[in-house]
């Protein structure tokens, strides 16, 4: 735990009592501060009471002992309308701030030089940040990871020397960071998300700019200029005097960091070196995986780590579950999970990295289908559809192979067997299901998993090394 010092003789309201806001409560009270707890969930309410600490309705108290109130990020700060406690807040000119801020002002106050790589995007957030973890242990480090990926960050052990932060922040979590100061900054990409919660999607890229932008003297700001919105960005942090470091997968660089033919290249001034070969990494398959790859190799070069221990903790990167995980082997079948492809664009990456596709698709459908995937069509042997989008799918996919087998446990049984039986050298058994879970499974992790069980259930089947 992370105790919270800044607040110390001080009363602060924590609204929103899931696994950060609670870590919250506990943090500010191990750091001397009085704690108000609140939440609209009854449930969540309980156990906060229940773990010792003072709850109330926010509606019935004065605000105007309040220090600040520590928001949860699931909990709407300006759109599509400010939550209640927000507008209370604002009221009587009281900060509104997250967990992430409370960790900042700490490591402001105990140990402003321990390293601290933050990480943002639209997507390949988590790979990124568990790639740029692991890369930090393989190089000895003493490294802490958590935000919006795993671990609360104030759950985490205090920052110090030696000790490095690696934070996934969502743009829910950059909006209540008001003095986010990472020593590494990381912006991966920006496309349309979460508008409901930013109003446009102008905003929506300022809030991602601000981790980028805020990064602290002498530290580095790495960005993905494969879209507008992060060439802009990348521009005007140039302009700002930050020590700006370009990364792209699509285009070579004059002054940066690229990947070409599987090779990441870094250039400068008109010389070029190569960093580190992405060939064979099985968890980095795909142009999503170079960028993230990209990134985190710039973060280990930010940090000083040598180019040895740099390829090598690339090659022994295990990748995430659920997102092109290789679950297993049989013969001359690969079996992947990607269970976290939950729409359109994110199989698109998956279906791009393979050319012998025996895909398990369907769940509960998102707006457009699958009818943005033509053009990987090619790529599939036959499709296994499943869930309330089966029969959509079918329409769709038109001539190309495919059978609707309702159930994950079917579709598994049958793409193995078709998979086996088509002779090819490197078939590959494919669940990125572009749709939610929520038909038959309770979230994507619970499908990702029932589908690596039966898998693993399958005679002959070994794992990936």
């Amino acid at each position: 735990m992370i105790p919270v010092t800044s607040f110390a003789g001080k009363t602060v309201a924590v609204f929103g009592l899931g696994g950060s806001g609670l870590a919250c409560c506990h943090a500010l009270k191990a750091g001397g501060a009085d704690v108000i707890a609140a939440d609209d969930n009854a449930e969540n309410v309980a156990k906060a009471a229940q773990a010792g600490f003072i709850t109330a309705d926010l509606r019935n108290v004065s605000w105007s002992n309040f220090a600040a109130l520590v928001l949860a990020p699931g909990v709407p700060l300006t759109h599509p309308v400010p939550h209640w406690s927000v507008l209370k807040a604002r009221e009587v000119g009281c900060e509104v701030i997250g967990d992430i801020e409370l960790f900042c002002r700490e490591r402001r106050r105990h140990a402003p030089n321990a390293p601290f790589i933050a990480i943002t995007g639209t997507n390949g957030k988590s790979t990124t940040t568990a790639l740029i973890a692991h890369l930090t242990k393989v190089a000895g480090y003493d490294t802490q990871m958590g935000g919006n990926i795993g671990t609360a960050i104030l759950s985490l052990e205090p920052p110090r020397t030696g000790r490095v932060h690696v934070i996934e922040m969502s743009s829910y979590q950059i909006d209540l960071t008001p003095s986010l100061d990472p020593s590494v900054g990381i912006l991966l990409n920006v496309s349309e998300d979460h508008i409901d919660r930013h109003g446009t999607i102008e905003h929506y890229a300022a809030v991602k700019e601000r981790l980028v932008a805020g990064v602290q003297p002498g530290g580095t700001s790495i960005v993905g200029v494969d879209d507008g919105y992060c060439r802009d960005i990348a521009d005007r942090l140039d302009r700002a005097g930050k020590n700006v470091v370009r990364i792209s997968v699509r285009n070579p660089l004059a002054s940066g960091i690229h990947v070409e033919h599987g090779t990441i290249v870094r250039t400068s001034g008109g010389a070029r070196s190569e960093v580190a070969r992405l060939g064979g990494i099985g968890s980095l398959r795909g142009l999503h995986n170079a960028q993230n790859a990209a990134c985190a190799a710039a973060a280990a070069l930010a940090m000083g780590i040598g180019l040895d221990v740099l390829q090598n903790g690339l090659r022994s990167f295990p990748g995430l579950a659920h997102r092109m995980e290789q679950v297993g082997r049989r013969g001359n079948v690969l079996f992947v999970n990607d269970s976290k492809g939950t729409n359109a664009d994110a199989t698109a990456h998956a279906l791009s990295s393979f050319a012998d596709i025996f895909w398990i698709a369907g769940g509960k459908p998102k707006a457009g289908g699958i009818t943005s995937l033509t053009s990987f069509f090619p790529r599939i042997r036959k499709a296994y559809l499943i869930g309330e989008a089966a029969q959509e799918f079918s329409g769709t996919l038109g001539p190309v192979g495919h059978e609707i087998s309702q159930t994950l446990d079917v579709a598994v049984e049958h793409a193995a067997r078709d998979a086996e039986a088509s002779g090819l050298t490197d078939a590959v058994v494919l669940l990125s299901p572009a749709c939610a879970s929520f038909d038959q499974y309770r979230n994507f992790e619970i499908r990702g998993t029932r589908f690596r069980e039966l898998v693993q259930a399958l005679p002959g089947v070994k794992p990936v090394v």
